[in-house]
């Protein structure tokens, strides 16, 4: 755990484990995607989870009263790539879109910005220099410059032009910028829902739009000492020292969670 303790916090990572095994049955496990629970690729769509990860929050969701990956890819994309999980509630695109009990459920407020986000998707490869890759998720897109840093400050220079011009919002990321529809919803937002009822949870994030789930976890703590909240970090060499100053604990790789995670489930 941290070095600086929070009061309802045990002093250790075993501690914690027991404290959570103790609560399962009211106790939630969130997760991200990219970064977490697979490393990141230059091309998104060839980011995979890490094998032993399907099998373990299979485990894991039968051992606590829920588990659920809170992802800014579409639901269809994580669905693709958890298929055989049966327990597990998908999130995707910061939670715009809930797949849960075998039906998708997309927010209203965001369904008429599919035309403009698409035409934004076309607009973005026309004017883009062709480094950049230009990912279309329905309700938003996102500017990766993984292979071209050098044009990091272009795609943002366009990507905040178009933002003011369209009333969109802007998420920054690892070597990435998402443009989003002006609907009010975020992981910070899907976090303080989720936990509503829970008596602990657990986030696992890398980026940037995790510290909002981590402040989640927070603001629950702050308001019932009784909750237990772990923010976990997973390690990266872009945006990893501002998540990790977040979070109680820090992971080194998507292999090492699912190591921390196989080896957490002996204490259920």
């Amino acid at each position: 755990m941290a070095e600086t303790q929070r009061p309802n916090h045990p002093p250790s990572v075993a501690e914690a484990w027991a404290v959570t095994a103790g609560r399962a049955a009211e106790t939630t496990f969130f997760f991200d995607f990219d970064g977490v629970l697979s490393p990141v690729t230059d091309d998104p769509d060839a980011s995979q989870p890490v094998a032993a990860i399907p099998g373990v929050l299979e485990r894991l969701a039968e051992s606590v009263h829920r588990v659920a990956i809170v992802s800014a890819r579409p639901v269809s994309f994580l669905r693709s790539r958890f298929a055989s999980l049966e327990r597990v509630d998908l999130y995707g695109l910061y939670g715009l879109e809930v797949w849960h009990e075998g039906a998708v459920v997309t927010e209203p407020a965001a369904l008429p910005w599919i035309p403009a986000m698409s035409e934004l998707a076309e607009r973005a490869k026309a004017e883009l220099p062709p480094q950049i890759l230009v990912e279309f998720k329905r309700l938003s897109v996102a500017l990766h410059y993984r292979t071209a840093p050098q044009l990091a400050t272009e795609v943002e220079r366009w990507g905040h032009e178009q933002a003011e011009k369209q009333g969109l919002k802007i998420q920054g990321g690892r070597m990435v910028i998402e443009l989003k529809p002006p609907v009010d919803q975020d992981k910070g937002m899907v976090i303080t829902e989720g936990v509503r009822n829970a008596r602990c949870a657990w986030y696992f994030g890398d980026d940037m739009s995790d510290i909002k789930a981590f402040d989640a976890l927070r603001a629950r703590e702050a308001v019932d000492p009784g909750f237990f909240g772990v923010a976990v970090a997973v390690a990266n060499p872009e945006t990893g020292a501002e998540v990790s100053t977040a979070a109680d604990l820090t992971l080194e790789s998507p292999d090492v969670v699912a190591e921390f995670l196989t080896e957490g489930l002996k204490s259920f």
